[in-house]
This record gives structure tokens, C-alpha cells and sequence, in this order.
């Protein structure tokens, strides 16, 4: 009895296979310390910063930008992502994850942006900059909804 159950149990074990991960490849471009990279216009950058609830704050530019909010349904980042990539040429779309945002947040972003053909992206750090940007928006966001002007 006890044959039959180790048979059993060594059949299975060498029939079935094993679930097998999926892993999504970044490429990472190599490290270029002459300092003699591509330059982008500031006027063809966008900016999503990933934030708690699902909520993604994204603005164009970097200089005294004019931040927004969006969310990943498919009237949201993906809306946004194809109308800026129908606007701007050699579009560059940078990604900061805050440290409220999730990582399947960061999993979304990357399928969007895939999905809406974006092949320039780069995922950077969060800054205190921006960090400050998106408390001001919140901020504001409370203030209006409020009814004070």
C-alpha cells in the first residue's frame, strides 16, 4: 500500500509541471559618465508621479509645471498617454514612484506604456520637488472643494 502511494506520488511529481513565473524585462541602458547624452527639450517630457489609492499626478515640462491628476482606468492614464503621444514628437515620459504608490502600480505604468507604443521612458527617483508639488495640489484640491476661493 505504501508502494502504490510513493508511485503515485513520485508520477505526479514528475508529470505535472510547475507554474512558471512571468518576468517583465527592463533594459537598462549602460552607464554613460562623458556626459554626452541625448539632450531633450523640457517641452517633451512628461511626468507621472505614482502616488497612494491609485491616483497618478502627471504634469508636461519642468519648469513651473502645471501638475494634474489621473488614475489608471482607460479614460485615465492610457487617455492621457496616447493624446501627449499624439502631441508631442519623441515624447519622453518619466516615472516616479512615491513611497505610498504600489508595485503593481509601477507593473500598470510600464504595461501602459507598452500598450500605447511609448518607447522612450525613464523611471527616476521621486523629489522632494515633486513631493511638495503633489502635498500643494492636495492642498488645493481640499481648499476648492471646501467652496473657498
Amino acid at each position: 500500500m505504501v508502494d502504490l502511494a510513493f508511485l503515485l506520488l513520485t508520477f505526479f511529481v514528475l508529470t505535472t509541471s510547475l507554474n512558471k513565473s512571468f518576468v517583465l524585462n527592463l533594459d537598462m541602458p549602460e552607464k554613460d559618465d562623458s556626459g554626452s547624452g541625448a539632450t531633450v527639450a523640457a517641452s517633451q517630457v512628461v511626468t507621472f508621479v505614482l502616488s497612494d489609492s491609485d491616483k497618478i499626478y502627471w504634469y508636461q515640462g519642468l519648469l513651473d509645471p502645471e501638475i494634474k491628476l489621473t488614475n489608471f482606468s482607460r479614460d485615465g492614464l492610457r487617455k492621457v498617454l496616447t493624446e501627449k503621444n499624439a502631441q508631442i514628437k519623441k515624447m519622453v515620459v518619466i516615472v516616479k514612484a512615491s513611497n505610498h504608490s504600489k508595485y503593481q502600480n509601477v507593473v500598470d505604468i510600464l504595461d501602459e506604456l507598452f500598450i500605447t507604443k511609448i518607447g522612450r521612458y525613464s523611471m527616476v527617483d521621486i523629489t522632494k520637488a515633486d513631493e511638495e508639488m503633489i502635498k500643494d495640489y492636495e492642498q488645493r484640491s481640499v481648499v476648492n472643494s471646501n467652496g473657498a476661493h
